[in-house]
């Protein structure tokens, strides 16, 4: 049973609920063109996961048949007092495996090049908690290898990890402030914002995924504090909502390091050196400006408000279609929907360029309306053409809406 998957209406009904209490106390914490950005990471990731998670199953797998040094059988983990405890025993075990993975991503260079991505956002409501890479298959599965040396079954060790994400999913909001006693034990809220924020008090601290107790064990944490309001974000922003750049600007910079210094050793040390580190002779041709809190802004590119409600419809599409990947896949495994995932990557490239109100937008939307969705539609299967024949008939009302709002804008201009 995928429990992330059963708890992602969830998500997006708590996400509605939040944004109508938001309105309704005029607070601005949410902002549609960045939670629609968020949200395009999530789904990103979520899609791109479908081909390349076997990966970190793969390497579980045969540790834990060739190296487990605990024949624990999966009967073990039933209801029984004895059975309970071994399943608290993984929950806090895979928690301890969390927070050195999530402290080692902000503290080495490539693993914060994946880990970025559910930073770079300058808002912090539920949306952000979906904010996801695409790119942790990489390495994030060596951190949880102990698990799987000790005996613990995959089977139990998959729920564990579902249930500490989707626990960690509600503590991203600001609608909820202080929780008393809970604050001194459990990732909260109010702990949680402390991660996310660019001030000097702030950075690198809280890194726990259910419990915040292992920041205090080992000296990460950090209360949240009312004279030092959180400014959320990155200290390099995006400055894009395009989902596709925000997974690929870390390892952007990286690379130019790497090829702009002149010795060896620092063209591999810059990918694995403590986040931030530059090679000294890059650092000295190509200063970084020195970052000053108080000028910190937002990035707000946004479209005119028929484009906005253009976009806000494209991505309600998009929901659409990520729901009917998600059962398409159940029945015909990730080369069934290798097709409707570029259609879908197309899509969410495309929102990005008219969030930020690019030139060449329309010209790229239409061009994906023309040529990506019938060519997409004819090479599906059969078997799905109910879903393809309603993604049709929106791309073609789709087409006309934005002709529409096109030559209204055209109108304007002259």
């Amino acid at each position: 049973m995928d429990l992330i998957a059963l708890a992602v209406p969830f998500f997006l009904l708590a996400i509605i609920i939040e944004l109508i209490v938001d309105r309704a106390r005029h607070k601005g914490l949410f902002r549609a063109n960045d939670a629609i950005n968020s949200l395009s990471a999530g789904i990103l990731s979520t899609t791109t996961g479908y081909f390349t998670k076997f990966l970190k199953f793969i390497i579980w797998g045969y540790v834990l048949q060739n190296f487990a040094l605990i024949d624990m059988p999966l009967s073990w983990f039933d209801t029984s007092p004895q059975g309970i405890a071994l399943w608290v025993t993984a929950a806090i075990a895979w928690d301890f495996c969390y927070y050195w993975f999530h402290r080692f991503s902000h503290e080495i260079s490539i693993l914060w090049a994946a880990h970025a991505v559910h930073h770079q956002s300058e808002d912090y409501n539920l949306s952000t908690a979906l904010r996801q890479t695409s790119t942790g298959f990489l390495f994030g599965w060596v951190f949880y290898l102990p698990l799987f040396l000790i005996g613990f079954p995959l089977e139990v060790l998959i729920t564990v990890n579902a249930i500490n994400l989707i626990y960690q999913f509600w503590v991203h909001t600001q609608t909820i402030r202080r929780l008393g006693v809970l604050d001194y034990i459990l990732i909260t809220p109010s702990n949680h914002r402390v991660h996310h924020a660019q001030n000097e008090r702030y950075i690198d601290k809280n890194y726990g995924g259910i419990l915040i107790l292992w920041d205090r064990m080992f000296g990460t944490f950090e209360d949240e504090h009312d004279d030092d309001p959180v400014v959320f974000g990155v200290r390099k922003p995006l400055a894009s909502w395009n989902p596709f750049w925000a997974n690929l600007q870390v390892y952007d910079y990286l690379l130019f390091d790497a090829r702009k210094t002149a010795r060896w050793r620092d063209k591999i040390g810059v990918w694995f050196r403590r986040t931030g580190w530059r090679p000294p002779d890059v650092a000295a041709q190509y200063p970084k400006p020195p970052f000053d809190l108080g000028h910190v802004t937002k990035f707000d590119a946004a479209p005119g408000p028929g484009m906005r409600y253009y976009v806000l419809a494209q991505f309600v599409v998009v929901l659409l279609l990520t729901l009917a990947i998600g059962r398409m896949i159940g029945t015909t495994g990730a080369v069934g929907v290798l097709i409707p995932c570029l259609m879908l990557w197309a899509q969410l490239w495309t929102i990005g360029l008219l969030n930020e109100g690019r030139e060449h937008a329309v010209r790229v939307e239409l061009a994906r309306l023309l040529l990506v969705v019938p060519v997409g539609a004819a090479a599906q299967q059969e078997t799905f053409w109910p879903v393809v024949t309603a993604y049709i008939g929106l791309s073609l009302a789709s087409f006309v809406a934005l002709k529409v709002n096109n030559k209204q804008r055209v109108n304007k201009l002259i």
